[in-house]
């Protein structure tokens, strides 16, 4: 049996080894400004959809203009300048995980990070369908990694624990939801167990969630949905949510998969490879047309409309989950970088509100809070990720058991129709690696 540790020896060998502290000095630090790099992304990107709102009301066929104009740029800009920036951003995260001792630049750095958030803001003042939560997870992943410049070299921090930490600090700081952060590190990032995050790098995570809240407070993402007793009758509208979301979401998971693995066969795969940039201004030409269509409801990251139906002060249209659906198909598909999270719970949202309405259940807003659990945990496949984000980002603690019962539920229903969304998105990006291997210190 052990013996209980020399309290004295034990605080020699702390203090002894500076080493330790410095690594943990620099961790923290860039941990910090991982977080606040993600707030200064936040604003830009609300400033940025808030002023396409503005021409939109003030000239109302001005997206017919801008969208696919600001569509075919960002993508013209990514394939020249920044090609590592293209998609949601969090398969470049997990593609770097696994290169081992290769060069991550190609999915991870400074100059991606910059990229991301320029070209991110850019899709959201042109109105497209997209969130900027997994692109935080690439920009956040990008400053994290720097720090390995300013580690002894002897550290005890890998470069794995920086991308890592990184990552999931985005996601902490993008929804304000630190605990969401930390299983999106173990969940997602990594699906193997004996790679989950030491304690170092969750209170990086934590310091990278907490720049957020230091910004805009203690406040939820979504609101707060006062707790209602739960009773049996509920239990047909949520199974039918959780089975609807599952199916919608596992059909939105390969729908995105198919579209964007280049197969020659399909003639718009084809044309999209051979006119990217006309392929991608016909999509955003699409998107506003959609967008006009709902009267600006699909424009953006779709968190106003959901909030709005939280609150019960939303009006929304029929068709608005189809049409969302495909608006985020859309401007994913076009090339352009984009996250997919907070479109996610957005349909899946619309997905609850509506079945509320078809089963004339009085819970409406447990019903969404539900649909968002569910469909975002079918798209990612990443059900106790799900579930907790949602949890914390509509202060949901009354609603922890049935947000993860949905959440498991949908995933696996996901699983029977498509293969993991990121998993194989972050394979397509392991083909950009040259074939006769990186160069070291390539950009």
């Amino acid at each position: 049996m052990r013996g209980h540790p020399d309290v004295l020896s034990s605080l020699q060998a702390e203090f002894y080894d500076w080493r330790l502290w410095a690594t943990r000095a620099v961790v923290l630090a860039f941990a910090s400004f991982a977080g606040l790099t993600v707030v200064a992304f936040t604003l830009l990107s609300d400033l940025a959809l808030k002023t396409f709102h503005s021409m939109h009301f003030a000239v109302w066929w001005a997206p017919l203009l801008l969208t696919p104009i600001c569509t075919a740029g960002i993508v013209w800009c990514t394939r020249r300048f920044a090609p590592g920036a293209a998609g949601s951003g969090i398969p470049q995260v997990m593609a770097a995980l696994s290169t081992g001792e290769s060069p991550t630049s190609l999915f991870v750095s400074i100059r991606l990070t910059i990229a991301k958030i320029l070209l991110t803001t850019w899709g959201l003042f042109a109105g497209l369908s997209l969130g900027r939560e997994g692109p935080s997870v690439q920009i956040a992943a990008g400053v994290m990694h720097s720090a390995r410049r300013w580690l002894p070299k002897a550290g005890v921090v890998s470069d794995h624990g920086l991308l890592m930490a990184g990552g999931a600090a985005g996601i902490a700081a993008a929804f304000n939801t630190p605990l969401g952060g930390i299983l999106f590190a173990i969940e997602e990032l990594t699906r193997k167990p004996e790679q989950r995050s030491n304690g170092l790098i969750m209170a990086a995570i934590v310091l990278g969630g907490m720049m957020a809240v230091s910004v805009f407070g203690n406040s939820t993402y979504f609101g707060v949905i006062p707790s209602e007793k739960i009773g049996f009758s509920l239990l047909g509208p949520a199974l039918l949510v959780a089975l609807i979301c599952g199916l919608a979401g596992g059909l939105f998971s390969r729908l995105l998969i198919v579209s964007l693995s280049g197969d020659s066969t399909g003639w718009f795969n084809r044309q999209r490879q051979r006119f990217p940039i006309y392929f991608a201004a016909s999509c955003g030409l699409a998107i506003a047309i959609i967008g006009l269509a709902t009267s600006g409801g699909t424009f953006g990251s779709g968190y106003v409309h959901t909030r709005a139906m939280l609150e019960g002060s939303g009006d929304q249209s029929p068709f608005y989950v189809i049409l969302k659906f495909i608006a985020t198909w859309l401007t994913t598909w076009s090339g352009v970088p984009a996250g997919i999270f907070a479109p996610s719970l957005a349909i899946g949202g619309a997905l609850g509100n509506d079945i509320a309405g078809w089963t004339g259940h009085a819970q409406a807003a447990t019903l969404i809070a539900l649909g968002m659990a569910g469909f975002l945990a079918a798209v990612t496949q990443a059900p106790m990720t799900a579930f907790v984000i949602v949890m914390e980002m509509v202060d949901g603690h009354g609603l922890v058991l049935s947000l993860m019962a949905c959440a498991l539920l949908s995933s696996g229903i996901s699983r029977l129709v498509s293969a993991p969304l990121y998993s194989s998105l972050a394979e397509l990006q392991l083909k950009r690696i040259p074939a006769d291997g990186p160069k070291k210190g390539s950009p």
